[in-house]
């Protein structure tokens, strides 16, 4: 606050040491006990468009986003860790709810990490990214699941049911790529199989969740504030699966479990799917936006988008390349700078959402203090 000086009127700063420093831990204590579950997701947007980078050629901008992801990770990691600490109610209380499975975002940031960081060089660190991801989502693959099932607190309805449940397969998908692309470059047998095995688990669990997250569309009624980002995830958990397949087929025949036809069929039918999707995604969209009038403000949520969208622009053109297929190719490295551009919005209007509420606090302060 200020106060008028006796000897000439003039203001006269008599801020209180502890004022700041308990405001800032309040707002910071806050802002970690209300974390989005999926807030990781900023991480795998980041980690994939790097990677998209990395297979455009842009070495340099690519580097930059993986260590904007690695720090990311960094601040996160801690954050969840003190609120699992002091928020254990909290915590538990999100991993029994409709979108527990955002945590599994956990698993699969560090090993969307780890695949980047092995065409860099940097194995040890990938290796470490996906000891880390694997036990975690070994963990999570199985607690979210028994903790909806068990619970007798859940709604007994299909309308708790949504986009965030593809997260499933898709941590089971992560351990795929990560452990595919660390096995180009170490020796053994257990890389390709745990990638092979993963890869199998994935796709019967998309297409588990798809079953049920098209009953959930089409047999209940949606409002249109039903219909989150995360819906995008459905996509991108389809195309995640051709990127780990496309790892696979890289590798030698003899040091996987299945034949080279059956993945590379795989494949093709799950990205075919995945592209009749995004017309259908768009077009909920601007029915959401445009016909219904909810408001396009920042959420979090936007960080859904960024890890589909990325995740499809290297999964197409990996596939054209392990294919031979040049018009998917060249396809592909089209979507890849889409990717980069919806990054670039995202991280913008994340900063605008940040920096916004506090202007307003600044301009109503100065207003306050030219006040008669």
């Amino acid at each position: 606050m200020t106060e008028p000086s006796a000897a000439n009127g003039l203001q006269v700063s008599t801020i209180e040491p502890e004022t700041r420093p308990q405001g800032y831990r309040a707002m910071l204590s806050s802002a970690v006990a209300n974390l989005n579950p999926g807030a990781f997701s900023f991480v795998m947007g980041t980690g994939i468009v790097s990677t998209a980078l990395y297979v455009n050629g842009a070495g340099t901008a690519s580097a930059a986003l993986l260590w904007v992801g690695i720090a990311g990770f960094a601040v996160l990691l801690p954050a969840y860790g003190w609120r699992l600490l002091r928020r254990r109610e909290q915590f538990a209380a999100g991993l029994l709810g409709p979108r527990s499975f955002a945590f599994l975002t956990i698993a699969i940031a560090p090993n969307v990490l780890a695949a980047r960081l092995v065409p860099s060089g940097h194995t040890a660190v990938a290796e470490a990214f996906l000891a880390f991801g694997a036990a975690v989502w070994l963990f999570l693959g199985y607690a979210v699941p028994l903790a909806l099932i068990t619970t007798t607190r859940r709604r007994p309805s299909l309308d708790q049911v949504n986009g965030t449940w593809f997260l499933w397969s898709v941590g089971s998908d992560s351990i795929a790529v990560a452990a595919a692309s660390l096995a180009h470059v170490t020796s053994g047998d257990l890389l390709p199989v745990v990638a092979v095995v993963c890869w199998a688990i994935a796709l019967v669990q998309y297409l588990l969740v798809a079953g049920i997250v098209l009953a959930r569309l089409l047999v209940r009624p949606v409002a249109p504030g039903d219909l989150m980002t995360s819906l995008w995830i459905f996509m991108g958990a389809a195309v995640i699966s051709v990127l780990a397949g496309t790892r696979l087929l890289e590798l030698p025949p003899d040091s996987l479990l299945l034949p080279h036809a059956v993945l590379t069929g795989w494949s093709i039918v799950l990205w075919s799917f995945a592209t009749w999707l995004i017309p259908l995604l768009l077009a909920l969209g601007v029915w959401r936006h445009g016909v219904r009038r909810i408001p396009l403000r920042y959420e979090f949520g936007w960080w859904n988008l960024v890890f589909p969208i990325g995740m499809y622009g290297v999964a197409t053109h990996e596939l054209g390349r392990v294919t031979g297929t040049s018009w998917m190719t060249a396809m592909g490295r089209g979507e890849i700078w889409v990717a980069v551009g919806v990054w670039a919005v995202v991280i913008i209007a994340m900063a605008v959402a940040a920096v916004r509420p506090h202007l307003g606090t600044g301009r109503r302060q100065a207003a306050s203090q030219h006040l008669p």
